[in-house]
């Protein structure tokens, strides 16, 4: 199969990874990369033996099919346009965007110009996920009821070398960690009907104990801790908390309860782990993965499947749709909280077919 020509647009901390997962998928061909700062990107093309080009001039690569877009969430959507505008199909880091109404028109002007938009995160596809979603399709658990999903932290101030922006208007830790935990949500129940829910600032300041701002002050302009409620479609009642406000939890990432069961999901934001099933009247029996994608971290797995999917003419799983009810559901859980109201979402999306559904080619793996 003709490999996709892909073009990196930001270069910070996250496109290492991105660089270090794309050699595990022969389609994907890393062919230039762009930045704000162009001796970064020389440098980080130097370090990865890609052409660095300027940032203007990447749009124009007659080399590029997909711009992969690993800018600042605040970025998200002004890059997306611009790489839709020349004819590129994109592919973004998370959060689609940090405003629904904007990455609205992203998603309209893709479909407009019968261009893809993907978009991260991809750990729904990997094999632990897809082992979870393989319970619920068959019934384990039965008819989902309801379920919890947690991500608990005292902040980021604690460990990132620049916290600032996790506290400024597009930080928060729904954007931040949401993604991962509704994406996965809707892996494995399907779309979200209406939410509600609390947003609270219970800090006004940060101190940062990170080198090298260690002592620094942070203003906080975002809500860190955030309790919502979400109804699925199906009929299922998820609570979510995200917060940057609490040391610590005994909370399983994300936990499924149905009428047979209940399932214990792996770690959202990670490929590897396993689904841990408590069957009616058994006991709880942590299950054996055998399906590809649970031993590393993938971050490209997505972008490889839209590039698959670009040249069978099928829908990508990652995709826009998706990603956009995410971001609403996301959003509307603090409008929620603002207005004082539950709010019903006005998009939904397919569940992506599970990755055995079709194949991703490793050199060798079929999935």
């Amino acid at each position: 199969m003709d490999k996709v020509g892909i073009g990196i647009i930001g270069l910070g901390n996250i496109s290492a990874a991105y660089f270090k997962a794309a050699k595990n998928f022969p389609i994907l061909d890393i062919v230039a990369v762009a930045d704000l700062n162009h001796e970064l990107a020389k440098a980080k093309g130097a370090e990865y033996g890609v052409r660095a080009v300027p940032l203007e001039e990447i749009y124009e690569d007659p080399e590029v099919e997909i711009i992969l877009n690993l800018t600042i969430p605040r970025a998200h959507v002004e890059v997306g346009l611009a790489a839709i505008g020349s004819g590129r199909h994109v592919y973004s880091e998370k959060p689609l965007g940090i405003d629904f109404t904007e990455a609205k028109r992203l998603i309209d002007a893709a479909s407009y110009a019968n261009l893809r938009v993907g978009c991260a995160p991809d750990t729904f596809l990997g094999g632990s996920h897809q082992a979870a979603r393989a319970l619920v399709d068959d019934g384990a658990i039965g008819a989902p009821v309801g379920g919890s999903a947690t991500m608990v932290s005292p902040g980021h101030e604690r460990w990132h070398p620049s916290p600032a922006f996790y506290y400024d208007h597009g930080g928060g830790p729904m954007l931040d960690m949401g993604p991962y935990y509704i994406t996965d949500l809707v892996n494995l129940l399907g779309p979200v009907a209406r939410v509600s829910g609390f947003a609270k600032t219970p800090r006004a300041t940060r101190t940062i104990t990170s080198e090298p701002l260690n002592g620094q002050e942070i203003e906080v302009k975002v809500p860190t801790h955030i309790a919502g409620m979400m109804e699925f479609k199906n009929g299922a009642v998820v609570q979510i908390t995200m917060t940057f406000d609490v040391e610590g939890t005994r909370h399983p990432n994300i936990e499924l309860w149905g009428t047979e069961g209940a399932m214990v999901v792996p770690d959202p934001n990670r490929f590897d782990g396993a689904p841990v099933l408590l069957p009616a009247r058994g006991e709880w029996t942590e299950q054996t993965v055998t399906l590809p994608f649970a031993d590393g971290n993938y971050r490209s797995l997505g972008l490889a499947d839209m590039a698959h999917a670009i040249r069978e003419g099928r829908p990508h799983r990652a995709n826009g749709a998706m990603a956009l009810h995410v971001l609403e559901v996301m959003e509307g859980i603090g409008r929620a909280s603002d207005e004082g109201r539950v709010l019903e979402m006005t998009t939904t999306c397919d569940r992506p077919d599970p990755l055995s559904a079709s194949r991703i080619d490793t050199g060798g793996d079929t999935t």
